[in-house]
């Protein structure tokens, strides 16, 4: 009986790396999920039969390291990205040089297919330091991997994130909701909708190039913040808080991170500032889900599934709204 293949999935641990692995787990392929803590991923291990999921370290700066995960691997995907600097994992570090250094181990060791994780707004020519490193990472990749696939998400949501959950958890402390960039839009994608296109790409059933993605949506910051307060009932102020002040906050988190040598993380930092000025939306004439054959589900369909803990009553809120029905007149 031939061997299944096997595909490495560089941060198959995090946030959409799982979800890329149980997929292929389905489909009957191995799965090495390279991380930095393989003992902290045990779960992965359940997203298949004994065996066929593994979680195995990684350290995505050392050629070395990059190589041990890589041999032997029939398609590599590559999710590991970072919104913030913290210690040695820069965005050069990890953005830049962390992806040419996949992409070279990778066409070293002659693996098939070869999938990264970008993001839209990945732009060479930005003031964030985020986007160079993103299109510096992608650039590496399609020079030392041109048959590579590229995936460009829009912000992902889904049960695990920490884009509505973090803004929902704010709304327990006060009756104000502050945001950085009310009117700027996103197209946010669903993480499975990603993990599909990227399951895509490993088995050959992409061309290569560029993709972005973006879900059916387009709406601004505001706008999504008050979708979420209606899915969690509540009601708040949502306070925009301008581009100037909020880089001097910014700039603040960011000397108390490095004064704190880290213990203190930032809440936003001066780049992510940057990043909010810009649009989050699929640019117009782009690749996207319609050439990978898929059609992206709606913020509607998913939000109530994880976002209900946080309203007032939590799993009873909906007992208690019908018994309010009941009460006589």
């Amino acid at each position: 009986m031939p061997k299944s293949k096997l595909v490495t999935i560089f941060g198959g641990s995090g946030f959409l790396g799982r979800y890329i692995a149980r997929r292929m787990a389905k489909d009957g392929w191995r799965v090495r999920v390279a991380c930095r803590h393989p003992n902290d991923a045990i779960f992965v291990r359940t997203y298949g039969v004994v065996g066929q999921v593994e979680p195995v370290f990684c350290n995505i700066r050392d050629d070395e390291s990059v190589r041990h995960v890589t041999m032997g691997a029939n398609a590599v995907v590559n999710c590991i990205g970072v919104l913030a600097e913290a210690g040695r994992n820069t965005f050069d570090a990890v953005q830049a040089e962390g992806a040419a250094r996949v992409a070279r181990m990778a066409s070293q060791e002659n693996v098939g297919a070869l999938v990264q994780i970008s993001a839209i707004g990945a732009d060479s020519g930005s003031k964030s330091e985020y986007a160079r490193t993103k299109a510096a990472g992608e650039e590496a990749v399609l020079e030392a991997f041109p048959g590579a696939i590229i995936l460009r998400p829009s912000i992902i949501y889904g049960h695990e994130d920490q884009f509505f959950n973090r803004f929902a958890q704010m709304t327990r402390l006060g009756p104000i909701l502050p945001v950085v960039g009310a009117s700027t839009k996103f197209q946010p994608v669903y993480v499975d909708d990603v993990a599909h296109a990227a399951c895509k790409g490993v088995k050959g059933e992409a061309a290569p190039g560029i993709y972005e993605l973006g879900g059916p949506d387009v709406n601004t910051f505001r706008e999504l913040m008050s979708y979420m307060l209606e899915v969690i009932a509540r009601r708040r102020l949502i306070l925009n808080i301008p581009f100037p002040i909020a880089y001097l906050m910014g700039f603040g988190f960011d000397m108390a991170n490095k004064a704190s040598f880290g213990l203190l993380p930032a809440q936003i930092t001066r780049d992510q500032v940057q990043n909010l000025k810009v649009d989050n939306v699929v640019a117009d004439g782009a690749k996207g889900f319609s050439d990978l054959g898929i059609e992206p589900i709606s913020m509607e369909a998913v939000l109530p599934d994880y976002l209900w803990r946080f309203r007032p009553s939590g799993q009873y809120f909906a007992i208690k709204k019908s018994a309010e029905s009941l009460k006589p007149r």
